[in-house]
């Protein structure tokens, strides 16, 4: 065990016992932070993880690619009415239509909005007007559309066409607002904390991306300007998760290289365990109204805008929350342990805890050179003291109880004068 591990265990493990010497519970331990889970001391369980799950995403981008969107591919989207003049139109009906007119499958056909409102939108590569006009009279053939002066007619059944360049006009914008963003963390992080927290922080968000980026790829949602968008938001609470748990970890650790009660890791462990419901809540917090644009955007509006951004916020919020906890915060752990003054404070923590041990075994109760134990011993003397009522020796008292001298400078002649 290395000295950057050292004591994670004594301070983290679950099950701990109370005085009365009743175990307390796992989940109560979490709730006054005391140390539910040891997050440090198995940190490599968690970079094994981690870099598992980066391994995965990066292998399904480069195998599977992405399920790009229309806006990004260019291309053609026609639009009817999901209501025609013999009942509702189902998005298969509009595939066999699309079909039986070119014969060929659309891209992707979807239904969007609910009752009055809903929609069929047929997506496919460019195609020409003549192609166009020849689908539209097809679903107008054997559907009829109502549109929305309720009457069945080819004008109801709309058109228009992306070009691929506004894709990458947004996909460039967005690589420019994310790197502003990342260099705008590190500074604000290294003037804020140290360059160390700056790192470790920068590694966790970009490990976010990968990761939420990887989820699009093995799942296979369509990747939107919505989804985009979303990716850059998903960032700032990330952050923000990181920055509280920084912050925790600096307050723990202020002055801790003139002390040997614990060492860094130990000390980061606690903040880590003290924030971790904090993490957790404002997680569930922050996934209520995603939770509620998911199912507002998926069950009563249809696939759309809404539900591109709530996916992405959902994946994006979950993997942010993990990673502030148990990346962030454990790297941060090994880029400090590197400084020779925290392995030498480390040192002294295991120096002073196996000098313990020994006075333990041997049946010592005490031992002034201590720092702890002689402020201990000094806090229960004075306690003793006070409940006794025994008033404290003040300098004056003590030279009102000087003896006086006799003979010497003083002669008795002088005294006569």
């Amino acid at each position: 065990m290395g000295v950057e591990d050292l004591g994670t265990d004594a301070e983290s493990g679950a099950g701990k016992a109370t005085p009365s010497g009743k175990k307390e519970s796992v989940f109560h331990r979490l709730y006054v932070g005391t140390g539910a889970f040891d997050i440090i001391g198995k940190r490599k369980r968690w970079y094994i993880f981690f870099a598992a799950l980066v391994l995965v995403c990066i292998g399904s981008m480069f195998i599977r690619g992405f399920n790009v969107g229309i806006e990004f591919e260019g291309g053609t989207q026609i639009q009817l009415p999901a209501h025609g003049a013999r009942g509702d139109i189902s998005t298969s009906q509009a595939a066999e239509s699309f079909t039986k007119a070119l014969g060929e499958q659309p891209s992707e056909t979807q239904r969007v909005g609910t009752g009055n409102a809903a929609t069929i939108q047929i997506r496919s590569e460019a195609l020409p007007a003549d192609k166009v006009a020849k689908v539209k009279q097809q679903l107008f053939t054997d559907w009829a559309p109502i549109g929305a002066n309720n009457q069945a007619s080819v004008q109801a059944i709309s058109d228009s066409a992306v070009s691929a360049s506004w894709g990458d006009e947004i996909s460039r914008q967005a690589l420019i607002a994310l790197a502003v963003f990342l260099v705008a963390v590190v500074i604000f992080l290294a003037i804020y904390f140290d360059t160390r927290m700056a790192a470790a922080a920068l590694i966790s968000l970009i490990h976010d991306i990968v990761v939420t980026a990887g989820v699009y790829s093995l799942v296979g949602f369509e990747v939107t300007p919505a989804t985009v968008i979303g990716l850059l938001t998903i960032l700032g609470f990330s952050l923000y998760d990181t920055v509280v748990v920084f912050d925790k970890v600096r307050e723990n650790t202020r002055g801790l290289l003139g002390l040997t009660r614990r060492t860094y890791a130990e000390a980061a462990n606690l903040a880590l365990n003290q924030t971790l419901m904090r993490s957790f809540n404002t997680a569930f917090i922050a996934l209520l109204p995603i939770l509620g644009l998911l199912i507002v955007g998926y069950i009563l509006l249809g696939s759309g805008t809404l539900q591109d951004l709530a996916l992405v916020q959902l994946t994006g919020t979950l993997v942010g929350v993990l990673s502030s906890v148990a990346l962030a915060t454990p790297l941060l752990v090994d880029l400090k342990m590197r400084e020779p003054q925290y392995q030498q404070q480390a040192q002294r923590v295991a120096a002073r805890r196996a000098k313990a041990a020994a006075r333990e075994a041997a049946g010592e109760d005490f031992d002034a050179a201590d720092d702890d134990a002689l402020a201990a011993e000094l806090r229960k003397e004075k306690a003793m003291a006070a409940a006794a009522g025994v008033p404290a020796r003040t300098p004056k008292a003590r030279q009102q109880n000087k003896p006086r001298r006799t003979g010497g400078g003083v002669s008795s002649a002088k005294r006569k004068r």
